[in-house]
């Protein structure tokens, strides 16, 4: 098989490559060459995809291409290039987009848990990045409609892997587990029980090389994501028992009052991390192959183990963290010394 993948050096895309070459496929890899290196056996394509007269002349040096695996599509004028440069030049496209485009709330009515590919997308309108993976899907349902290629649409959930840090809600980067070292308190929103998932990439790369020339998956979309459900609170346990640190005290905020005292800090939260996130995985395990394998517990383990191996720990240097404890917990204590002494509470 000759696969074009748009990315090939990121979180998922590097095992999607690894994975390609050595079950034997033709593999080019395009991107801007700013990251790790593309694993041996691929052909790397350097260049900018926002340059598309480049990006077009170098996409068709190589085609017709079996298949193209798009890492790297996050808005709609994207995805309109891609139908035009790959429209006849390839059989199938296959185009990551999120878990994040599926409704996650309950807030108008009965909502069926776990989210599966039949829940429908109403993604908060604030929420930018949800909303033009969207779009995207769109534009390519309509080019597989029209017959240009047909069109494989695969949403991960949260894929981590060693090299970077478990997520946390609170911005990007590792420093969340110094906090941990130091026996720092740890915000969770609301009451630390929404229910969370997190899937190692050498997981979530297989549905993506299962689905690659694979006529079941042609003109569908499949949820991909660990079949392991887990609270916060837990998430962020298992962090600090992979660091050796002691169980974390918790300050748990309500998301609403996040929003209001600390917009910047949380902004994440309120669109994607307040409600459950947990999702029905059985048509990826039916027609990709889906077999999650690695548990939080051995997956954050070895996350915490690359990170310490490369001294790559950051330091807790975020002030704002500490005032937004320290204001939650004297709002908290004057609310319970102005209630002191009245009955019936």
């Amino acid at each position: 098989m000759r696969v074009m993948i748009l990315g090939g050096t990121g979180t998922i895309s590097e095992p999607i490559t690894r994975k390609l070459v050595e079950r034997g496929d033709e593999v080019y890899v395009f991107n801007r060459g700013k990251r790790s290196h593309a694993p041996a056996g691929a052909r790397v394509i350097t260049g900018d995809r926002a340059d598309v007269a480049a990006f077009t002349a170098a996409m068709r040096e190589n085609a017709p291409y079996d298949c193209v695996i798009d890492m790297i599509c996050y808005d709609p004028e994207t995805a309109r290039v891609d139908v035009g440069v790959f429209a006849g030049k390839t059989k199938q496209l296959i185009f990551c987009s999120t878990v994040d485009v599926h409704r996650k709330d309950c807030l108008t009515g009965y909502f069926a848990l776990p989210a599966s590919e039949r829940t429908e997308f109403e993604p908060r309108p604030s929420f930018t990045y949800a909303v033009n993976k969207v779009k995207c899907e769109e534009i390519f349902r309509e080019a597989h409609a029209r017959g240009d290629f047909a069109v494989t649409v695969i949403r991960p959930g949260l894929t981590y892997r060693e090299g970077g840090a478990p997520l946390h809600p609170f911005r990007d980067g590792s420093w969340h587990l110094d906090r941990l070292v130091k026996r720092k308190p740890i915000i969770l929103h609301g009451d630390g029980t929404s229910l969370w998932t997190a899937c190692h990439s050498d997981d979530v790369s297989t549905a993506f090389v299962n689905a690659v020339g694979n006529d079941a998956a042609l003109g569908n979309g499949y949820i991909v994501a660990a079949e392991q459900w887990m609270s916060w609170e837990y998430y962020w346990r298992v962090a600090a028992d992979a660091l050796g640190a002691p169980s974390p005290t918790f300050v748990h905020i309500p998301t609403d009052v996040l929003e209001r005292v600390a917009p910047t800090l949380s902004s994440w939260i309120p669109p994607h991390f307040q409600f459950h996130a947990i999702f029905d995985v059985s048509a990826a395990r039916r027609d990709l192959g889906f077999a999650p394998a690695i548990s939080w517990e051995e997956g954050c383990r070895r996350c915490i183990d690359w990170l310490t191996a490369h001294d790559a720990i950051e330091s807790d240097t975020h002030p704002e963290y500490d005032a937004l404890v320290d204001a939650w917990e004297a709002a908290v204590g004057s609310m319970a010394t102005r209630l002191e002494g009245i009955s019936g509470l």
